[in-house]
């Protein structure tokens, strides 16, 4: 089978919650306490899901293989602790399932997202990623994203140095 591509709907919303917090445990859960991811997970349940699904100022493209979601990416207006330049968007997620690294899906996800940017009319396309997230920050170099600066991104109480990385448009 192949995989394809839609535009999520609030009724995705729980399978998106599901799939982002499963996806981010299997990544980056042993860093963390339990209490400090479960507090950080709850910012990612369905009814958040819903509520950004249902805000135009957010969009999310899935893919799904074998009608079971694989991936999705999260495009929606900035909200990094600093000022951005210019018109900018945010790709505030890009989640892939573990199988499914190296296939061409993420590729595909992020030209969705850069396209996505410019018809919002963005002149700049921001995102964080873990700076020890190496495989990620070299996607996105290859498409031409540059540091900008790090934060603390908290999940719960502890504090990761996340690197901001952005595209002129």
């Amino acid at each position: 089978m192949s995989v394809t591509f839609r535009t999520a709907t609030v009724r995705d919303a729980e399978a998106l919650a599901a799939l982002g917090t499963g996806t981010f445990v299997a990544t980056f859960g042993h860093l963390y306490q339990p209490g400090d991811l479960e507090i950080f997970l709850e910012n990612h349940s369905p009814d958040v899901w819903a509520k950004d699904l249902a805000d135009p100022a957010f969009a999310v493209r899935v893919a799904e293989l074998d009608r079971k979601m694989v991936a999705y990416a999260k495009l929606g207006p900035p909200h990094l602790p600093f000022e951005p330049r210019g018109e900018a968007a945010e790709l505030r997620q890009l989640y892939v399932v573990e199988e499914m690294k190296g296939q061409g899906v993420a590729h595909a996800l992020m030209d969705w997202v850069i396209q996505g940017a410019r018809d919002r009319r963005a002149d700049h396309l921001y995102l964080s990623v873990f700076t020890d997230n190496h495989r990620a920050r070299r996607f996105y170099e290859k498409f031409g994203f540059e540091p900008e600066g790090t934060y603390a991104f908290m999940v719960g109480t502890h504090a990761d140095e996340d690197i901001v990385m952005r595209l002129a448009l």
